[in-house]
Protein backbone atom coordinates (compact mmCIF):
# COMPACT_ATOMS: atom_id res chain seq x y z
CA UNK A 1 0.00 0.00 0.00
CA UNK A 2 1.25 3.49 -0.85
CA UNK A 3 2.56 5.27 2.29
CA UNK A 4 0.28 8.29 1.88
CA UNK A 5 -2.94 6.28 1.51
CA UNK A 6 -3.71 6.41 5.22
CA UNK A 7 -3.06 10.17 5.36
CA UNK A 8 -5.34 10.68 2.35
CA UNK A 9 -8.02 8.49 3.92
CA UNK A 10 -7.81 10.60 7.09
CA UNK A 11 -8.52 13.75 5.05
CA UNK A 12 -11.49 12.16 3.29
CA UNK A 13 -12.81 10.80 6.59
CA UNK A 14 -12.58 14.29 8.11
CA UNK A 15 -14.47 15.74 5.14
CA UNK A 16 -17.03 12.93 5.29
CA UNK A 17 -19.26 14.45 7.97
CA UNK A 18 -21.92 17.00 6.90
CA UNK A 19 -21.07 19.44 9.71
CA UNK A 20 -17.35 19.34 8.93
CA UNK A 21 -18.03 19.74 5.23
CA UNK A 22 -20.22 22.77 5.98
CA UNK A 23 -17.37 24.27 8.01
CA UNK A 24 -14.88 23.71 5.20
CA UNK A 25 -17.24 25.18 2.60
CA UNK A 26 -17.74 28.27 4.78
CA UNK A 27 -13.97 28.66 5.12
CA UNK A 28 -13.55 28.56 1.33
CA UNK A 29 -14.64 32.21 1.42
CA UNK A 30 -11.91 33.07 3.93
CA UNK A 31 -10.91 32.95 7.56
CA UNK A 32 -13.64 32.83 10.20
CA UNK A 33 -13.82 33.20 13.97
CA UNK A 34 -15.19 30.20 15.86
CA UNK A 35 -18.09 32.46 16.86
CA UNK A 36 -18.98 32.75 13.14
CA UNK A 37 -18.61 29.01 12.52
CA UNK A 38 -21.04 27.93 15.26
CA UNK A 39 -24.14 29.23 13.39
CA UNK A 40 -22.96 27.51 10.17
CA UNK A 41 -23.04 24.14 11.92
CA UNK A 42 -26.05 24.88 14.11
CA UNK A 43 -24.62 22.99 17.07
CA UNK A 44 -23.20 23.96 20.45
CA UNK A 45 -19.65 25.31 20.76
CA UNK A 46 -18.24 22.07 22.19
CA UNK A 47 -19.50 20.03 19.23
CA UNK A 48 -18.14 22.60 16.77
CA UNK A 49 -14.80 22.58 18.60
CA UNK A 50 -14.57 18.80 18.22
CA UNK A 51 -15.25 19.08 14.49
CA UNK A 52 -12.64 21.83 14.15
CA UNK A 53 -10.06 19.76 16.03
CA UNK A 54 -10.62 16.78 13.76
CA UNK A 55 -10.26 18.95 10.65
CA UNK A 56 -7.11 20.52 12.06
CA UNK A 57 -5.67 17.12 12.98
CA UNK A 58 -6.26 15.92 9.40
CA UNK A 59 -4.28 18.93 8.13
CA UNK A 60 -7.23 20.62 6.46
CA UNK A 61 -7.39 23.66 8.77
CA UNK A 62 -5.02 25.99 10.58
CA UNK A 63 -5.91 28.34 13.40
CA UNK A 64 -4.61 31.43 15.12
CA UNK A 65 -5.58 33.21 18.34
CA UNK A 66 -6.26 36.92 18.48
CA UNK A 67 -7.12 38.02 21.96
CA UNK A 68 -9.88 35.75 23.19
CA UNK A 69 -10.98 34.73 19.68
CA UNK A 70 -9.76 31.76 17.65
CA UNK A 71 -9.77 32.08 13.86
CA UNK A 72 -9.70 29.18 11.41
CA UNK A 73 -8.62 29.09 7.78
CA UNK A 74 -8.02 26.42 5.18
CA UNK A 75 -4.53 24.94 5.21
CA UNK A 76 -5.12 22.99 1.99
CA UNK A 77 -5.32 25.38 -0.98
CA UNK A 78 -6.75 22.63 -3.18
CA UNK A 79 -9.96 22.13 -1.16
CA UNK A 80 -12.04 24.90 -2.83
CA UNK A 81 -11.15 23.55 -6.29
CA UNK A 82 -11.96 20.00 -5.23
CA UNK A 83 -15.34 21.07 -3.80
CA UNK A 84 -16.12 23.03 -6.97
CA UNK A 85 -15.24 19.99 -9.09
CA UNK A 86 -17.45 17.83 -6.89
CA UNK A 87 -20.33 20.32 -7.15
CA UNK A 88 -20.07 20.30 -10.96
CA UNK A 89 -19.94 16.51 -11.06
CA UNK A 90 -22.97 16.13 -8.79
CA UNK A 91 -24.90 18.76 -10.76
CA UNK A 92 -24.31 16.88 -14.02
CA UNK A 93 -25.21 13.60 -12.37
CA UNK A 94 -28.44 15.08 -11.01
CA UNK A 95 -29.34 16.43 -14.46
CA UNK A 96 -28.71 13.00 -16.03
CA UNK A 97 -30.87 11.31 -13.41
CA UNK A 98 -33.63 13.88 -13.91
CA UNK A 99 -33.56 13.34 -17.69
CA UNK A 100 -33.66 9.56 -17.23
CA UNK A 101 -36.59 9.86 -14.81
CA UNK A 102 -38.47 12.16 -17.18
CA UNK A 103 -37.80 9.82 -20.09
CA UNK A 104 -39.05 6.81 -18.11
CA UNK A 105 -42.16 8.73 -16.99
CA UNK A 106 -43.03 9.62 -20.59
CA UNK A 107 -42.59 6.01 -21.73
CA UNK A 108 -45.02 4.79 -19.03
CA UNK A 109 -47.79 7.09 -20.29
Amino acid sequence: MHPNIEAKAKVFKALGHPSRLAIVEALCDGELCVCDIVPVVGRDISTVSKHLSLLKEAGILQHSKRGTNVYYRLAMDCVPGFLSCLENFLGKRFEEQARAYASNSIKKM
